[in-house]
Parts: C-alpha cells; structure tokens; sequence
C-alpha cells in the first residue's frame, strides 16, 4: 500500500499565500461593485424647450454630480419620443417641458409607467402657450382664425389643444396642420400658415425679429381649463416607476438635486436662464428675454391644482384619444 504523499511546508504556505491575497483583493474590489450598483446611470429625456430649464441648470451648477448621481441628458425631437424611450426601456424618465398629455398616452399603454414629481405649470402671467400671426396680419382675435389655415406643433397633445381652442374661440372651419415648433415665425413669414399655435420662445422670436406678433397668451387656460389664470400642467418631469423601485434611494436624490434646479429658477432667475445655451436654441439677447415658466414639485400640489389637471385630462378623454379615464392623483410621486 502507497502511502500518500503530504504536501511539503513551502507548498502550503504558498497556497495560503495565495488564499489570502485572493481574499484582500475581493475585499478591495467589493467597494467599486458596490458604487457601481448605487450608481445607475439615469437616463433622462428632454424636449429642447425654455420649460426644461431645471434640469439643464442642474446639470450645469453639478447638483447632480454633487449628490453622487450619473446622469446623461437625451434630447428628443418632440415629447412623443421622450414617451416612447421611456416605454421601450431607452429612458428612466422625463424633464420638465414633456407634454403631460403624451406622458399619460405612454401610462394607457403600460399601467403604472412613470411618476411626475414635477411640472411647469402655465397661464397669462406664465406665458408658455400662445396664437401668433404675421407682423401686419389683419387678424386681431381668435374668432378671426375662421377657415384659416393654422399650424400646430408636433403630436397629439398640440394638435388636439389647437382645433379644440379654435373651435371654443368660435374660428370655425379653421385647418390645423402639425409643423415643427422651430419652422413657426418662418412659415408665417413664407405666407404658408395664417397663423400658429405654439410655445415660447417663438413668440418672443417673432417679436424680436420684428415679423410675428402675438394675438393671445394663456390660451390653454382660457380655453380649456375656463380661467386665463389657472394652471395648464401642460409639461412634467418624471421618473419610471420600475427605476424608482429598483433605486428608490437614487430617485430620492435625483428629485433633491432636481429639486436645487427648480429653486434656481425661483430664486435667481438671471443666472438660471444663462442654462439655456447648448440645450435650446435660445441664446444671446433672446435668453434675457422669453418668458420662464412657473414649477410646481409633488408635494406643493393643492386639491385644486389637481383638479386643474385634471380637466385638462379629461379633456383628451372626451376627445377619443385617451380611451380610458387616466387619473392624475395616481401618476403624482409620492415622496
């Protein structure tokens, strides 16, 4: 019989050796894997538009970078594709300047989509929503868009708001035609379009310029929400619900940082429009000028803000494109 052989001294001091190193690099390496798992990266879709100026100020300031938060801004044609990105897994959600209204189309077709923890509410003193025309255009009222040809932005929240404010302002037989926001003042210059339903800074651009002018701001709230001075939540920044359940303390922080944007507007205005520049095509003599939104945070809302939004809801409900009541209490973050 053989006897068997023992491993010599040396042999198992090295294996020990190597035990124990393979052991302090474990430990040294589980620090980085575990800042890698606290430290999603968050995706955030944005419309270039001046309502998104939070979030571009709190990149820029480093609000986010100071909470310890990776966050990649990802500009989007229109508030249908932010939608889409967040539906396809492409997205972790949305800044201020998305169309509510496409926000809730994307939570008809996946129950449960996103949160909002913020919006840009508007009205005649928040100036975001506006008709204009040419310089010297005849047209002085809505009434007066009757059986004009009248361009909209781009998707189903802009297009449904402008035929249904002509028709409430008595412009009946009035075409609506959906033309990108950026392409307005040159095709009411062209002679295209009679007039434009759209969103500041355009107006501000046709005045400046010298070639539009604006017939009525507020106009959402007028017409829609029956108070020139109500709060159209026409826009909101929001979070997918599946990300705030995975990173719940993440979405904390992101919403905190978010949070110093939208106090940065309040707050210092001036420095905060600088922000504009690289994320809008808003710049130079322009930024001092175009009007800024308001902000409303989640926990701010009152039973009548509610309320608010949601008859602006409802209204798409009414209209056939939401083929289910979505009820605006449900899709606030609660904290």
């Amino acid at each position: 019989m053989t006897a068997s052989r023992q491993p010599s001294k040396s042999a198992s001091s090295r294996r020990l050796l190597l035990q124990a190193g393979a052991a302090v690099l474990g430990t040294l390496a589980m620090p980085a894997i575990v800042r890698a798992q606290a430290r999603p990266k968050i995706r955030i879709g944005y419309w270039p538009v001046a309502a998104g100026l939070p979030f571009f100020a709190a990149i820029e300031k480093g609000y986010f970078k100071e909470a310890g938060l990776d966050v990649e801004a990802i500009k989007f044609a229109g508030a249908q594709q932010v939608m889409e990105a967040m539906l396809a897994g492409r997205s972790d959600g949305s800044s201020n300047g998305t169309g509510s209204a496409n926000l809730a189309i994307g939570e008809i077709a996946q129950p449960g989509l996103f949160k909002i923890f913020a919006t840009n509410p508007s009205n005649a003193k928040f100036v975001l929503d506006e008709f204009i025309v040419p310089k010297d255009s005849p047209v002085k009222t809505m009434a007066d868009l009757k059986g004009k040809k009248v361009a909209s932005g781009p998707g189903i929240q802009n297009v449904t708001l402008a035929k249904t404010m002509l028709e409430r302002a008595g412009a009946t037989g009035a075409t609506v035609i959906e033309l990108p926001i950026g392409q307005h003042v040159a095709a009411l210059v062209a002679g295209q379009v009679d007039a434009c339903y759209t969103l500041e800074p355009t107006g501000t651009i046709g005045r400046m310029n010298g070639t539009t002018r604006v017939i009525e701001a507020g106009v959402v709230a007028k017409y829609i929400l029956g108070d020139a001075m109500a709060p159209w939540h026409g826009g909101a920044a929001s979070l997918t619900t599946e990300f705030i359940k995975k990173n719940p303390e993440v979405a904390k922080k992101f919403i905190a940082a978010y949070t110093r944007g939208i106090e940065l507007v309040r707050t210092k205005p001036a420095e905060a429009r600088t922000f504009m520049k690289g994320y809008t095509a808003i710049e130079g003599a322009l930024t001092s000028e175009v009007p800024l939104a308001s902000y409303m945070l989640y926990n701010e809302f009152k039973p009548s803000d509610v309320a608010y939004f949601q008859k602006f809801y409802d209204l798409f409900t009414e209209k056939g494109i939401f083929d289910k009541k979505v009820l605006v209490d449900g899709l606030l973050y609660k904290g």
